[in-house]
């Protein structure tokens, strides 16, 4: 598994706030990567915070590959509705699909409401996306992105 208590780094930007674990590894489309610990080439990847909350709660969502399934870097590999709006879900690793999170069949808004920890999307074993982001870059693409949503709201 993965280290659910590492220290967290604060981020906030109007009103949207979020605590960014440390020890993650990001993407520009909003997943966090984090590290097996008993196996450097497996990860555990989510949503981050900011994903979730512009899906809203999460209606359901299934994944198209099975176990041990290839998948490559950017290859739609599920789909998931939340009420706000819905998307589909990418590999963001070049290897093999372990699984989903079999939690998540129970309680799919574990992702909303332990998105760094227990609502971890699927788990899979493979080369990470070179165009991976640390915490602080994450927030760079955070400011991006709601700079863009207020300045909608603008003009709204």
């Amino acid at each position: 598994m993965f280290d659910l208590e590492e220290k967290k780094f604060h981020y906030k930007r109007a009103r949207f706030a979020t605590h960014l674990p440390r020890e993650r590894f990001y993407t520009a489309g909003h997943y966090w990567l984090a590290v097996d610990q008993d196996d450097a080439d497996v990860y555990y990847v989510g949503y981050t915070k900011f994903a979730t909350r512009m899906l809203g709660d999460i209606v359901e969502f299934d994944f198209e590959k099975e176990p041990s399934s290839a998948v490559k870097l950017g290859e739609i590999i599920g789909w998931i509705e939340g009420f706000k709006a819905s998307s589909d879900i990418y590999a963001i690793v070049d290897g093999t699909f372990i699984s989903g999170n079999p939690a998540l069949e129970d309680d799919p808004d574990l992702m909303r409401k332990e998105p760094y920890g227990s609502g971890w999307l699927y788990k899979v074993k493979g080369t990470i996306d070179p165009a991976k982001l640390s915490r602080e870059e994450y927030g760079i693409v955070l400011d991006a992105t709601i700079d863009k949503i207020l300045e909608g709201e603008e003009h709204e």
